[in-house]
Protein backbone atom coordinates (compact mmCIF):
# COMPACT_ATOMS: atom_id res chain seq x y z
CA UNK A 1 0.00 0.00 0.00
CA UNK A 2 2.85 2.40 0.89
CA UNK A 3 4.57 1.72 -2.45
CA UNK A 4 1.28 2.43 -4.26
CA UNK A 5 0.92 5.78 -2.46
CA UNK A 6 4.51 6.72 -3.31
CA UNK A 7 3.88 5.79 -6.96
CA UNK A 8 0.77 7.98 -7.11
CA UNK A 9 2.57 10.89 -5.42
CA UNK A 10 5.56 10.62 -7.79
CA UNK A 11 3.25 10.61 -10.79
CA UNK A 12 1.31 13.63 -9.50
CA UNK A 13 4.62 15.42 -8.97
CA UNK A 14 5.63 14.57 -12.54
CA UNK A 15 2.28 15.86 -13.82
CA UNK A 16 2.77 19.11 -11.90
CA UNK A 17 6.17 19.51 -13.53
CA UNK A 18 4.74 18.97 -17.03
CA UNK A 19 1.78 21.32 -16.48
CA UNK A 20 4.02 24.00 -14.98
CA UNK A 21 6.48 23.62 -17.84
CA UNK A 22 3.67 24.01 -20.39
CA UNK A 23 2.19 27.05 -18.61
CA UNK A 24 5.52 28.87 -18.33
CA UNK A 25 6.52 27.95 -21.89
CA UNK A 26 3.25 29.47 -23.13
CA UNK A 27 3.92 32.54 -21.00
CA UNK A 28 7.38 32.99 -22.48
CA UNK A 29 6.26 32.31 -26.04
CA UNK A 30 3.35 34.76 -25.84
CA UNK A 31 5.65 37.40 -24.36
CA UNK A 32 8.01 36.91 -27.29
CA UNK A 33 5.15 37.17 -29.78
CA UNK A 34 3.94 40.37 -28.10
CA UNK A 35 7.45 41.81 -28.64
CA UNK A 36 7.37 40.67 -32.30
CA UNK A 37 10.22 38.15 -31.94
CA UNK A 38 10.88 35.81 -34.84
CA UNK A 39 10.08 32.07 -34.39
CA UNK A 40 13.58 31.28 -33.08
CA UNK A 41 13.29 34.06 -30.50
CA UNK A 42 9.84 32.84 -29.43
CA UNK A 43 11.09 29.28 -28.94
CA UNK A 44 14.17 30.43 -27.01
CA UNK A 45 12.02 32.60 -24.75
CA UNK A 46 9.63 29.68 -24.15
CA UNK A 47 12.57 27.45 -23.16
CA UNK A 48 14.27 29.86 -20.76
CA UNK A 49 10.99 30.78 -19.08
CA UNK A 50 10.07 27.12 -18.55
CA UNK A 51 13.46 25.78 -17.43
CA UNK A 52 15.27 28.81 -15.97
CA UNK A 53 14.05 28.49 -12.39
CA UNK A 54 14.37 24.72 -12.31
CA UNK A 55 17.91 24.87 -13.70
CA UNK A 56 19.01 27.31 -10.98
CA UNK A 57 17.32 25.15 -8.33
CA UNK A 58 19.09 22.00 -9.51
CA UNK A 59 22.46 23.78 -9.56
CA UNK A 60 21.92 24.97 -5.98
CA UNK A 61 21.07 21.52 -4.65
CA UNK A 62 23.71 19.75 -6.75
CA UNK A 63 21.22 17.79 -8.84
CA UNK A 64 23.29 17.01 -11.96
CA UNK A 65 22.63 16.76 -14.78
CA UNK A 66 19.75 19.21 -14.26
CA UNK A 67 16.33 17.61 -14.60
CA UNK A 68 15.37 18.92 -18.03
CA UNK A 69 18.51 17.37 -19.53
CA UNK A 70 17.28 13.97 -18.33
CA UNK A 71 13.67 14.51 -19.35
CA UNK A 72 12.95 14.49 -23.09
CA UNK A 73 9.24 15.02 -22.35
CA UNK A 74 9.96 18.51 -20.97
CA UNK A 75 11.65 19.52 -24.24
CA UNK A 76 8.72 18.14 -26.23
CA UNK A 77 6.19 19.95 -24.02
CA UNK A 78 8.03 23.27 -24.37
CA UNK A 79 8.27 22.86 -28.14
CA UNK A 80 4.56 22.07 -28.41
CA UNK A 81 3.67 25.06 -26.22
CA UNK A 82 5.78 27.38 -28.40
CA UNK A 83 4.24 26.03 -31.61
CA UNK A 84 0.70 26.38 -30.24
CA UNK A 85 1.45 29.93 -29.12
CA UNK A 86 2.80 30.86 -32.56
CA UNK A 87 -0.03 29.23 -34.50
CA UNK A 88 -2.84 30.41 -32.22
CA UNK A 89 -1.19 33.59 -30.93
CA UNK A 90 -3.65 35.93 -32.65
CA UNK A 91 -6.60 34.22 -30.95
CA UNK A 92 -4.90 33.67 -27.60
CA UNK A 93 -3.91 37.34 -27.33
CA UNK A 94 -7.59 38.28 -27.65
CA UNK A 95 -8.27 36.53 -24.33
CA UNK A 96 -7.99 39.14 -21.54
CA UNK A 97 -4.92 38.66 -19.32
CA UNK A 98 -3.89 35.45 -21.13
CA UNK A 99 -0.19 36.00 -20.41
CA UNK A 100 -0.96 36.66 -16.75
CA UNK A 101 -3.13 33.51 -16.55
CA UNK A 102 -0.38 31.21 -17.82
CA UNK A 103 2.18 32.95 -15.59
CA UNK A 104 0.02 32.59 -12.45
CA UNK A 105 -0.66 28.89 -13.11
CA UNK A 106 3.02 28.20 -13.69
CA UNK A 107 3.89 30.11 -10.53
CA UNK A 108 1.59 27.97 -8.41
CA UNK A 109 2.66 24.64 -9.92
CA UNK A 110 6.39 25.27 -9.84
CA UNK A 111 6.40 26.62 -6.28
CA UNK A 112 4.99 23.34 -4.98
CA UNK A 113 7.18 21.29 -7.29
CA UNK A 114 10.33 23.04 -6.03
CA UNK A 115 9.26 22.56 -2.42
CA UNK A 116 8.79 18.84 -2.84
CA UNK A 117 12.11 18.36 -4.62
CA UNK A 118 13.71 20.13 -1.67
CA UNK A 119 11.94 17.83 0.76
CA UNK A 120 13.10 14.79 -1.22
CA UNK A 121 16.66 16.10 -0.83
CA UNK A 122 16.20 16.26 2.94
CA UNK A 123 16.43 20.05 3.18
CA UNK A 124 14.92 22.24 5.90
CA UNK A 125 11.53 23.92 5.61
CA UNK A 126 13.07 27.37 5.12
CA UNK A 127 15.32 26.17 2.31
CA UNK A 128 12.43 24.30 0.67
CA UNK A 129 10.38 27.51 0.65
CA UNK A 130 13.32 29.31 -0.96
CA UNK A 131 13.74 26.55 -3.55
CA UNK A 132 10.04 26.64 -4.40
CA UNK A 133 10.21 30.39 -4.89
CA UNK A 134 13.36 30.16 -7.02
CA UNK A 135 11.82 27.42 -9.17
CA UNK A 136 8.71 29.51 -9.76
CA UNK A 137 10.23 32.96 -10.23
CA UNK A 138 13.60 32.84 -11.93
CA UNK A 139 12.43 31.61 -15.32
CA UNK A 140 10.32 34.76 -15.43
CA UNK A 141 13.33 36.85 -14.37
CA UNK A 142 15.36 35.53 -17.31
CA UNK A 143 12.38 36.08 -19.64
CA UNK A 144 12.02 39.70 -18.54
CA UNK A 145 15.75 40.37 -18.85
CA UNK A 146 15.75 39.03 -22.42
CA UNK A 147 12.73 41.22 -23.13
CA UNK A 148 14.72 44.20 -21.81
CA UNK A 149 12.20 44.89 -19.04
CA UNK A 150 12.65 45.10 -15.27
CA UNK A 151 11.72 41.68 -13.80
CA UNK A 152 8.35 41.65 -12.04
CA UNK A 153 9.84 40.32 -8.81
CA UNK A 154 11.78 43.56 -8.33
CA UNK A 155 8.98 46.08 -8.57
CA UNK A 156 5.32 46.96 -8.74
CA UNK A 157 3.54 43.65 -8.10
CA UNK A 158 3.51 41.17 -5.20
CA UNK A 159 5.12 38.21 -6.94
CA UNK A 160 7.65 36.50 -4.69
CA UNK A 161 5.45 36.94 -1.62
CA UNK A 162 2.64 35.03 -3.36
CA UNK A 163 4.98 32.05 -3.70
CA UNK A 164 6.13 32.35 -0.09
CA UNK A 165 2.52 32.52 1.15
CA UNK A 166 1.59 29.40 -0.80
CA UNK A 167 4.70 27.62 0.45
CA UNK A 168 3.96 28.50 4.09
CA UNK A 169 0.38 27.25 3.67
CA UNK A 170 1.78 24.00 2.22
CA UNK A 171 3.71 23.29 5.42
CA UNK A 172 0.89 24.43 7.70
CA UNK A 173 -1.58 22.08 6.01
CA UNK A 174 1.00 19.29 6.12
CA UNK A 175 1.49 19.82 9.84
CA UNK A 176 -2.29 19.66 10.33
CA UNK A 177 -2.41 16.28 8.60
CA UNK A 178 -4.27 17.41 5.47
CA UNK A 179 -3.95 14.92 2.61
CA UNK A 180 -1.03 15.71 0.29
CA UNK A 181 -3.29 16.07 -2.75
CA UNK A 182 -5.40 18.77 -1.09
CA UNK A 183 -2.32 20.39 0.44
CA UNK A 184 -0.94 20.84 -3.07
CA UNK A 185 -4.23 22.10 -4.49
CA UNK A 186 -4.96 24.64 -1.73
CA UNK A 187 -1.38 25.95 -1.76
CA UNK A 188 -1.38 26.42 -5.53
CA UNK A 189 -4.80 28.07 -5.46
CA UNK A 190 -3.62 30.51 -2.78
CA UNK A 191 -0.70 31.57 -4.97
CA UNK A 192 -2.94 32.03 -8.00
CA UNK A 193 -5.59 33.86 -5.93
CA UNK A 194 -3.02 36.27 -4.48
CA UNK A 195 -1.76 37.07 -7.97
CA UNK A 196 -5.32 37.69 -9.20
CA UNK A 197 -6.14 40.00 -6.28
CA UNK A 198 -2.82 41.85 -6.63
CA UNK A 199 -3.31 42.52 -10.34
CA UNK A 200 -7.01 43.33 -10.03
CA UNK A 201 -6.54 45.89 -7.24
CA UNK A 202 -3.05 47.09 -8.25
CA UNK A 203 -1.51 46.16 -4.91
CA UNK A 204 2.20 46.37 -4.20
CA UNK A 205 4.66 46.17 -1.32
CA UNK A 206 5.73 49.42 0.38
CA UNK A 207 8.49 51.29 -1.45
CA UNK A 208 11.40 52.91 0.34
CA UNK A 209 13.15 54.81 -2.44
CA UNK A 210 13.81 58.52 -2.13
CA UNK A 211 11.41 60.85 -3.90
CA UNK A 212 12.92 63.28 -6.39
Amino acid sequence: MTEEILWVNDNLLFLMDILGTFAFACSGALAGIAKRFDPVGVVVLAFVTAIGGGTLRDILIGNFPVLWLKNDIAIVVISIAAIIAMLAGKWLQKIPYILFIFDAIGLGLFTIYGIELGLKSGLSIEICIALGTITACFGGVIRDVLLNTVPLIFYHEIYVMACVAGAVLYFILGALGVHLFWTRIFSMLLIILIRIVVVKYHLSLPKFYLKR
